[in-house]
């Protein structure tokens, strides 16, 4: 049996008609930037996240990086983001001229561990980037209390968490602000890049809509130095198909996940652990073994695509040299990066799939 490690071609079957029809729509329409199918996207999808307010972008970096530039966040800040996550994260702190400071995870849930942030606190701290990796919520009660108590920002990263839940209250509704990623193999994917940031501070959303917009807030009148980045109407419409099945889909990833760790027993494997009081989206289903490398071509030469979130740690990437972070200085990122494995994570998934994938793991 072959299964690739992703697969929309379920998804987009099933939504084959809402999507084309969005695609028409667009194109009769003969309008591209900023009209009634963003509009129509930002107000949703605002309401979908419990939130106030949604500016649509370009993609999920640009969502990071313009809520750091509209709170004046820049050279000589520093922000604090977990050591284990995406390089956007920490590219969007760069961007803004500030300074990245990893705090190491929870080697339990693989997202930043709130113990560990106050000791990286100083007085040129500005905000905390909580990212609700592979669609886990961080706890995220004890990271707003710590903010407070320091006057500091908190900007969630959002992009592998489309509908997920932290005490029954959606992830991107606790901080600031939020970015969210619709790269397309996200919960709730465009077909293309895509993101936007999510608030519910009126003032901050329309400085951020003005800075992906040139600076300008309105035709030819330019009041900041702005960046191009902006939700494209195309985009906007295939996400207005794709959002009233959202959760129905992430109901569908919980079910599968709950295959898996109720299948997989074999004490070579970690499964994933989830803290109380949330729920996950399910985003990528993480497991770690000591022999991941032979785990992965074990599986491969069974036919199951995997992937692994992330193979290096941010610290040990060649554009992160100029922070002198030394191999072994924090081992619990580098731990994850060298012994988490992705399986197979979609909707779409047939139990059969499901089944022979857990079975070959047993193998192992």
């Amino acid at each position: 049996m072959k299964i690739p490690f992703v697969s929309f071609l379920p998804m987009e079957q099933e939504l084959n008609v809402s999507l084309k029809s969005a695609f028409e729509r667009v194109y009769s329409n003969s309008w591209y930037i900023h009209g009634e199918e963003d509009e129509n996207f930002e107000n949703k999808f605002a309401i979908y996240c419990e939130s106030k307010y949604c500016i649509g972008t370009g993609n999920g970096l640009d969502a990071l990086f313009l809520i750091l530039k509209a709170l004046d966040i820049k050279e000589g800040d520093e922000v604090i983001i977990p050591s284990n996550t995406y390089i956007a994260t920490a590219l969007a702190v760069t961007y803004v001229g500030a300074n990245v400071v990893f705090v190491e995870p929870d080697i339990r849930t693989y997202n930043i561990n709130p113990s560990k942030i106050k000791e990286k606190i100083t007085r040129n701290t500005k905000a905390i980037i909580p990212v609700h990796l592979y669609g886990q919520p961080c706890d995220m009660e004890p990271i707003m209390k710590i903010a407070e108590e320091n006057g500091l920002y908190v900007l969630e990263d959002c992009a592998q968490a489309h509908g997920a839940t932290y005490k029954g209250k959606k992830v991107g509704s606790f901080g600031n602000a939020s970015g969210f990623s619709f790269y397309p193999g996200k919960n709730l994917g465009a077909l293309g890049d895509a993101g936007a940031v999510v608030t519910n501070h009126k003032i901050l959303a329309e400085q951020i809509r003005v800075l992906g917009n040139y600076g300008s807030d309105y035709k030819y009148h330019h009041i900041l130095k702005g960046n191009n980045s902006r939700l494209d109407e195309l985009q906007a419409a295939f996400l207005s198909a794709k959002l009233p099945h959202l959760d129905r889909m992430n109901i569908e990833r919980r079910r599968i996940a709950q295959l898996y760790i109720n299948g997989i027993k074999n004490s070579k494997i970690i499964l994933p652990y989830v803290i109380s009081d949330v729920t996950p989206v399910w985003h990528i289903f993480a497991i770690r073994c000591k022999h991941r490398n032979n785990l992965e071509a074990y599986l491969y030469e069974n036919g199951i695509g995997t992937n692994k979130h992330y193979p290096i740690p941010i610290h040990l990437q060649k554009c992160y040299e100029n922070l002198k972070i030394k191999s072994g200085e924090l081992p619990i990122a580098e731990e994850i990066s060298a012994t988490e494995l992705s399986l197979p994570m979609y909707y779409g998934l047939t139990d059969e799939q499901i089944q022979y994938i857990i079975d070959i793991i047993n193998k192992f």
